[in-house]
């Protein structure tokens, strides 16, 4: 096999072992959605057919972290071949940076209309099927409409996320834009709690329609019409023309090559290239143990150094003034590099002139596999939930520029910067399989924690998600889980860096990795942090 590791030890507090498979694998956040995805597989369903069932599922049984108004990317490799789509939505035709400074606002509200862009999730689904997919499309959706119509029990991370959704959308209850979200996902009167069943029989109607018309009728059909009169009778933006033109885009896979393995990501306008980035410039550093302050400490700049041109320059790569090239070559990455000290950096972008989410992923007993990640934005996205439909929509158009030179400035038509990546692994031209941390801007960041954990320090899957993570959270401030040792916080304090230490699990993103040996053995594992499980056949 290419990874070398000990599947016995597990060096950091851990409530989970790896679990192999040979005929099939799901792995994803939440239980009932991985068994919906293993499901398709023993029905005779391909990974592709997996994946869908568990992220259409997946908008049920944590509507806290996506929904029927998500966005989605995927990686697909299947029959020898790794293929991208960018499921990302852009803004409305009337939404302009102009349009926005003439009613007031200078800068990108997270919640209400202004920061909701075209739903790409429901258009993705269809078009990963066609291309793809092996089960009936209706099929798909049977897990989701059970758990919609006769209901789930709450799991305690969900519990938690959507006690948080509560306090923050309580100041908008008496707002007219808002009338969808509190009979839909607050029915009785306040989030639900741990254990107790929960229905979403608007979602279910939604659902029904979605499947019958192959997602047509959420661009098309009586779903569009109801998102377009909502949003007129509102103040919203989105209108049906928006929905009708809107279609996902199949798009080439970037990667980089760190020490023999090919680390895969989506093309901007996600931040996937920023894991790249980062990847690039550390691996001209060297990389002793782990758990030493000279690891952090260099993992945190290169991290820091590529996030800070990544944040910059990043965008709808229509309007991107600066070649993919130049972000993916050693050039860049020697440049950066060299600023590397033994002391914190405060970052600054390159001149390059001289983060709601859900992610799984799953395997089937012919090699194909799917890294697959869908979501709202910040939990419900931007509280706007089309009532007759249960629709939350994203709030992806927040991390649009009010800034008329920036490549991120928001324009009609145009995609916002996006913080939702899949991650791929391969060596050689053989795939190591699908990986994946969720959580906003602290993807990249898991991306490339996780990836050193497996590539430069041998751990296997499950160990690699058990290890304690920082966050980088702009200019020398880091998170720092507890669990960290007191001598690399102190060590990092003495190199310049701001140290948190955050206790909050969620904090530092909830992960999946799917991994396949050369025997074509499949090794799963999932977020220790989180209520996250590895289904398997």
């Amino acid at each position: 096999m290419y990874l070398q590791f000990d599947p016995h030890q597990y060096p950091y507090p851990s409530r989970r072992e790896i679990i192999y498979a040979r005929n099939g694998m799901v792995c994803t956040s939440q239980t009932l959605a991985a068994q919906a995805g293993l499901d398709m597989l023993k029905q005779g369903g391909n990974a592709v057919d997996a994946a869908l069932a568990t992220a259409i599922s997946l908008i049920v049984l944590e509507p806290t972290s996506n929904g029927l108004g998500s966005d989605a990317f995927a990686l697909v490799w299947i029959k020898g071949a790794l293929y991208g789509l960018n499921g990302s939505g852009y803004a409305p035709a009337a939404m302009s940076r102009e349009a926005l400074l003439e009613h007031g606002i200078s800068t990108m509200p997270a919640r209400g209309w202004e920061p909701v862009t075209v739903p790409g999730a429901p258009a993705a689904w269809e078009e990963l099927h066609r291309r793809f997919g092996r089960l009936p499309f209706e099929k798909l959706f049977e897990p989701a409409l059970y758990y919609a119509e006769h209901g789930y029990v709450v799991m305690p991370t969900l519990a938690e996320l959507w006690k948080e959704s509560e306090r923050t959308f309580a100041k908008f209850r008496n707002d007219p834009a808002f009338a969808g979200l509190f009979p839909t996902f607050f029915s009785k009167g306040s989030a639900p709690r741990a254990g107790e069943i929960v229905t979403l029989p608007r979602q279910a109607r939604a659902l029904r329609q979605i499947a019958a018309s192959h997602s047509r009728d959420f661009y098309e059909g009586d779903i569009a019409d109801a998102i377009d009169a909502f949003s007129q009778a509102t103040g919203g933006y989105i209108r049906k023309q928006d929905l009708m033109e809107y279609k996902p885009q199949w798009v080439d896979p970037i990667s980089t090559n760190y020490r023999g393995y090919d680390v895969w990501e989506i093309p901007p306008n996600g931040h996937g290239l920023v894991v790249l980035m980062a990847m690039a410039i550390a691996r001209g550093l060297e990389f002793k143990e782990r758990d030493t302050v000279d690891t952090f400490h260099k993992q945190i700049e290169a991290m820091k150094l590529a996030f800070t041109d990544g944040r910059k320059y990043i965008a709808d790569p229509r309007y991107m003034r600066t070649k993919l090239s130049y972000w993916l070559s050693e050039e860049y990455a020697a440049q950066r590099r060299a600023q590397i000290r033994t002391q914190a950096l405060m970052p600054s972008p390159v001149d390059p002139n001289c983060g709601g989410t859900v992610y799984l992923c799953a395997a089937d007993r012919e090699g194909n596999m799917v890294s697959y990640i869908q979501s709202n934005f910040m939990g419900f996205g931007s509280g706007i939930v089309v009532p007759e439909y249960g629709i939350a929509l994203n709030n992806r158009g927040y991390n649009f520029s009010m800034e008329a030179a920036s490549d991120n400035c928001v324009a009609p038509r145009k995609k916002p910067y996006h913080t939702i990546i899949p991650g791929f692994l391969t060596k050689d031209g053989v795939p190591v399989g699908p990986f994946g941390v969720m959580g906003g801007f602290m993807q990249p960041q898991g991306h490339m924690q996780v990836l050193m954990n497996t590539i430069d320090f041998h751990m296997n899957p499950q160990a690699a998600l058990d290890a304690p993570r920082w966050q980088w959270l702009g200019n020398k401030r880091i998170e720092i889980e507890p669990t960290v040792s007191q001598n690399i916080i102190r060590g990092l304090r003495d190199r310049g860096h701001t140290i948190i230490i955050n206790p909050d699990r969620n904090s530092y993103g909830r992960g999946q990795i799917i991994w396949r040996d050369t025997q074509g053995v499949l090794m799963g594992a999932t977020e220790p942090r989180a209520d996250g499980m590895v289904a398997a056949w």
